[in-house]
This record gives C-alpha cells, sequence and structure tokens, in this order.
C-alpha cells in the first residue's frame, strides 16, 4: 500500500505539529526530572490532555529522578504493565500499583 501524497502544505502543518508534540513531551519529561511534576500530577493531566494521555508510562518513568531504563522496566514487569502501555491506557488497579511502588 503506498503512502498518501500530501501537499506541500499538508507536509509542513504534519512537520509542525510533530514539533510541538516532542517540545511538549520534552517539557513534561523535564518537569518530572526537576520536581516540578510529579507522577500522579501525569496521570490526573492524562485524562484531559491528549499529548500526556499517549505517552507511554516507560518513558515518563525513566524520566523521574534515580529511576533509570532498568528500574523502570523492573516497576512496569512488577505491576503487570507492558512496555507499550500508554498512560491513558491503565486500569485504576495499575495506577494504584504503580503510585504504590513509586511512593
Amino acid at each position: 500500500m503506498a503512502l498518501p501524497t500530501l501537499t506541500p502544505e499538508q507536509r509542513a502543518a504534519a512537520l509542525e505539529k510533530a514539533a510541538a508534540s516532542r517540545k511538549a513531551r520534552s517539557e513534561l519529561r523535564e518537569g518530572l526530572k526537576s520536581g516540578k511534576l510529579t507522577f500522579t500530577d501525569i496521570l490526573d493531566r492524562a485524562e484531559s490532555d491528549e499529548l500526556v494521555g499517549k505517552t507511554k508510562v516507560l518513558y515518563l518513568l525513566e524520566s523521574l529522578p534515580n529511576i533509570g531504563k532498568i528500574k523502570a522496566r523492573d516497576i512496569t514487569e512488577s505491576v503487570g504493565i507492558a512496555e507499550t502501555r500508554r498512560v491513558s491506557g491503565l486500569g485504576a488497579r495499575q495506577r494504584a500499583d504503580l503510585l504504590a511502588k513509586l511512593g
């Protein structure tokens, strides 16, 4: 199946939207790293903010202070969250278990 052909304007708009999403995710990650945001804040924002909801849980866990890639994977495995799970896809039990592990 061939990719759809975009007009130059559509392509520019798509590139601009992607850049804005990357910048917003970067700011979100920086907020977690610096301590301005907590993981609870992120879970609360996921319901109203589509960008936060579409962000992977593992990506956000790796952004927390003192948690690297290995610890983040260990946490998700122990709670029963797939590596590809997005924040909006977490169930109530998974959220509670995740916050208990972190807190």
